[in-house]
């Protein structure tokens, strides 16, 4: 059912020379579309004809583009030398680089990395099998990224420990003086992992954290050698499965990966552990209400007490394993990897149908009932497909995006606590952005037949709506609903959350 990874993966031709070809093809092409997507998005442009027109840096550029995801029929073209040419990476981003205002001497280089990493992502898949569990081969499944961002692979990971890549890898095991470990919560499952010496505790590492933070570390921590077994990676990078403890592991990664270094930091590790205490009661209820709910809970976190750089550095998150979260013969599958291609068993408005209650009344649930701030985009959501392949469960984790809504909630003052906090409006941007115009849209655009589809995704949430009291007139008649500025916020180089929202067509308005 599952059909992974970017057009041209599949067509990669057997012979070395024809395969790198490809792969370089594939990967401008996926970046060409990731970048002018942006653009499309957040720079002035007309329609003229089947086209959607911009002007960048005085060249008109034109495409032929649908949905709201924007996909794209054809290649698009720039007017160049009188004539219509076809677009590479290169030349729109030099292009967009001309129409955007101050300078980015980064830039040009993320996207251009962006793109190679794509291409040796390609040619690295062409080797290695995925792995046997569905839900991991989903995870690793995401080859082009983020398809509305500029750079959607502009990191400096290497590639044995990408998830794309279908990497496997061993961890680093330290171990630091029994008093001067920081931890809370729940951490019993990380002392399954291997034994640490007397008067020591054991602290599993990423082993590029651990090349990156070497030089700081001190008598103190002790590097015990790989661990036993192998992790894999899952989508985020840093985020792995370990199936010898049956837990998700999520460590800091000293380096950017899209617009975030990404590490983290004390308040988020003590957030999380805060959040999963608060939101056990909300997501029983959720369930009760919503069949099929779901979630993974950060039950605890461990570092080292050796100044704020090994503490935010070394800090290491344990999640919930998915699989102990779905029923039995569900199987999770990123939400992503279903947005890189699939096809229902049956009929696909129905499976949309399903889709749309699994996934978007909960959020809404959590939001208006009990003013928490799901982050529900492609990353952060799995769904439980059953034996015919319909969704019947949908599965939400990582409480760093998660939040909650200032002043509904008994907080006491701190870092921590404005860590997990935002106000209404920006929490209410944040869900409609991640659940209708980051996840939905892109569902709906590879199922096709968007103009079947959205109107039935009103009439779930307007019925809901209605049952359970939401006030969601606004949502239902806007003409715009708020998309990510992605390309804005990486132009400007500023930190994720500083991103704002540009307008978008709002597709749940009635026909």
């Amino acid at each position: 059912m599952l059909l992974l990874g970017p057009p041209g993966q599949a067509a990669a031709a057997s012979a070395d020379t024809t395969a790198e070809i490809t792969a370089d093809t594939a990967a401008d092409t996926a970046s060409v579309e990731a970048l002018l997507r942006c653009c499309l998005r957040e720079l002035p442009g007309w329609d003229d004809g089947p086209h959607r027109m911009l002007r960048l840096g005085g060249v008109p550029v034109r495409a032929r583009v649908r949905g709201l995801a924007l996909r794209f029929d054809g290649r698009p073209e720039a007017l160049l030398d009188g004539g219509w040419e076809p677009l590479t990476s290169d030349r729109l981003a030099s292009l967009a680089q001309a129409a955007l205002f101050g300078d980015n001497a980064e830039f040009a280089a993320q996207v251009a990395g962006s793109r190679a990493t794509i291409a040796e992502i390609l040619a690295a898949r062409r080797n290695v099998a995925p792995p046997a569990d569905p839900w991991l081969a989903s995870e690793q499944a995401l080859v082009a990224g983020h398809p509305c961002h500029p750079s959607p692979k502009s990191r400096a990971v290497p590639l044995a420990y990408a998830p794309e890549t279908h990497a496997r890898f061993p961890l680093r095991l330290l171990a630091v003086r029994a008093g001067l470990v920081a931890e809370e919560g729940d951490v019993s499952a990380l002392d399954r992992i291997a034994a640490a010496p007397e008067g020591y505790v054991l602290l599993p590492a990423h082993p590029y954290q651990v090349e990156l933070l070497a030089p700081d570390f001190g008598a103190d921590l002790v590097d015990l050698g790989p661990a036993p077994a192998d992790v894999v990676p899952t989508s985020s990078v840093r985020t792995v499965y370990d199936p010898l403890i049956d837990k998700c592991l999520k460590f800091s990664l000293n380096v950017r990966i899209t617009n975030c270094v990404r590490k983290n930091a004390w308040y988020e590790l003590s957030g999380a552990v805060e959040l999963s205490s608060r939101l056990g009661p909300v997501f029983a209820d959720l369930a009760a209400r919503f069949p099929g709910t779901a979630w993974l809970p950060e039950p605890g976190y461990r570092s080292v007490r050796l100044g704020t750089r090994l503490l935010e550095g070394l800090g290491v998150l344990i999640r919930c394993s998915p699989w102990g979260r779905c029923a039995p013969g569900v199987t999770p599958i990123l939400a992503g990897a279903l947005a890189t291609g699939f096809t229902p068993l049956g009929d696909p408005v129905a499976w949309w149908r399903a889709y749309v209650e699994r996934v978007a009344l909960p959020v809404l649930d959590a939001y208006a009932r009990h003013g928490v701030v799901l982050e529900p985009h492609l990353q952060n959501v799995l769904i439980g497909l059953d034996a015919d392949g319909s969704p019947v469960q949908a599965v939400f984790r990582d409480m760093e995006g998660t939040k909650l809504i200032a002043g509904r909630h008994d907080l006491p003052p701190g870092r921590v606590s404005e860590a997990m906090t935002y106000d209404a409006e920006r929490g209410w941007d944040r869900v409609v952005y991640c659940l209708f115009v980051n996840h939905l849209a892109e569902i709906a655009a590879t199922l096709g037949g968007e103009e079947r589809l959205w109107p039935v995704a009103r009439e779930v949430i307007a019925e809901a709506a209605e049952t359970h009291g939401w006030p969601l007139d606004d949502l239902l008649t806007r003409p715009t609903l708020p998309a990510k500025a992605n390309l804005s916020v990486r132009w400007a180089r500023l930190a994720d959350r500083a991103a704002g929202y540009v307008p978008v067509r709002n597709p749940l308005l009635p026909c």
